[in-house]
């Protein structure tokens, strides 16, 4: 299982710098004017964990493997988007398929960086690329009942889901996300989300780019932001995406001074991937073996045949039992036969749900 991330935003906002930076490769071109990005960027980005550098120290595995992200980098939206102005809807069908949307907002003002509007407006930015977000969705939405009509007479049961579909096309043509439509908790609003991958029941990420000097206190455009995220209950994350550039092939010492001499502790990178990791309920299991230290990720409250599953299908099937150690327990004892000694390694069943951390070992049988 690996998440994936749109990042999307007005052009010219950070998006390709921080790309850039975010996947330590400069292969998401980063200029001053917009629609600098003609094709949707895609990388693959190891998931920063200090748990499994420390079981790779303890066991010295051949090949230590990190959970990942896809970051995918989208071309910037412009007003009419949603109906083939700028760059259209092809990039559009590119956000439906990731998991979680990085919205990233300019919160900084310099007169050297021109903004599309001509003007730093985090709010209004925010709303001219949801609104084309919604459009997206809306049109996809007539299209799919448009068709279910046309079958109803040959499929009755489809009518409770047109039905729905209206009620849904209301709720979006009010200017409302599909995910804060009323029924969007019912069996029946999940499929047809799933059938449409609509961009806007998507879990949202609102990232503040903002200059070196906004790292250390909010300026009123984050503050706006930040505001809007409470409002709606979505994830916020503040960044220097020029900052995060300066970032790239550092050391880990020189990586470290860098941050705390601006005043943080974590970089851009780190945040936002955690923060896909919170919204979207997912965790990180381990195993640990001579050939290989790896992370695998799970949805929280996965039980062990599931979590399993992620290593290979074969392992969920023919599950038989986990042999699990708590991640402070194996650091405390230092390998997998000083923690079966002490009695910390614990045989658990199809039950068990696996936590964040836990070393398992599957035993199955096919």
């Amino acid at each position: 299982m690996s998440l994936s991330i749109g990042i999307v935003g007005l052009p010219n906002v950070g998006k390709s710098t921080l790309f850039n930076a975010l996947t330590k490769a400069q292969n998401a071109e980063s200029a001053n004017y917009a629609f600098c990005t003609i094709e949707p960027n895609k990388a693959v980005v190891p998931v920063p964990d200090k748990r499994i550098d420390k079981l790779a120290e303890l066991v010295k595995p051949q090949k230590v493997q990190h959970s990942t992200v896809d970051f995918i980098d989208i071309a910037g939206l412009v007003a009419g988007a949603s109906k083939g102005e700028g760059l259209g809807n092809k990039f559009l069908g590119n956000i439906r398929e990731t998991q979680a949307i990085l919205h990233v907002v300019r919160c900084f003002d310099n007169d050297d960086v021109i903004h599309v509007a001509n003007s730093v407006d985090p709010l209004r930015d925010i709303e001219v690329i949801e609104t084309e977000l919604i459009l997206a969705d809306v049109q996809s939405l007539e299209n799919r009942i448009e068709r279910m009509s046309k079958q109803l007479k040959g499929d009755k049961s489809l009518g409770p889901k047109i039905e729905l579909g209206k009620k849904l096309l209301e709720h979006l043509n009010e200017g409302n996300p599909a995910n804060t439509f009323p029924d969007r908790d019912s069996d029946e609003a999940a499929e047809l989300f799933r059938e449409l991958r609509m961009i806007t029941a998507k879990n949202m990420i609102y990232c503040a780019n903002v200059d070196e000097d906004g790292l250390t206190e909010d300026n009123e455009y984050v503050q706006k932001v930040k505001a809007l995220a409470e409002e709606r209950g979505a994830e916020f994350v503040k960044i220097s995406a020029r900052m995060e550039e300066d970032l790239v092939g550092l050391e880990d010492d020189e990586y470290q001074e860098f941050l705390e001499s601006y005043g943080v502790t974590e970089s851009g990178l780190d945040q936002i991937i955690h923060t896909g990791f919170k919204t979207l309920g997912l965790i990180s299991y381990f195993t640990a073996g001579v050939k290989e230290v790896r992370a695998w990720t799970i949805h929280e409250g996965d039980k062990a045949p599931q979590a399993a599953g992620v290593i290979h299908t074969d392992f969920e099937k023919g599950f038989i039992r986990a042999e699990v150690i708590g991640y402070d327990h194996y650091v405390e004892h230092g390998s997998e036969a000083a923690c079966r000694s002490a009695g910390v390694m614990r045989s658990e069943g199809k039950e068990y749900i696996v936590k964040d951390g836990d070393v398992v070992h599957f035993l199955f049988n096919v």
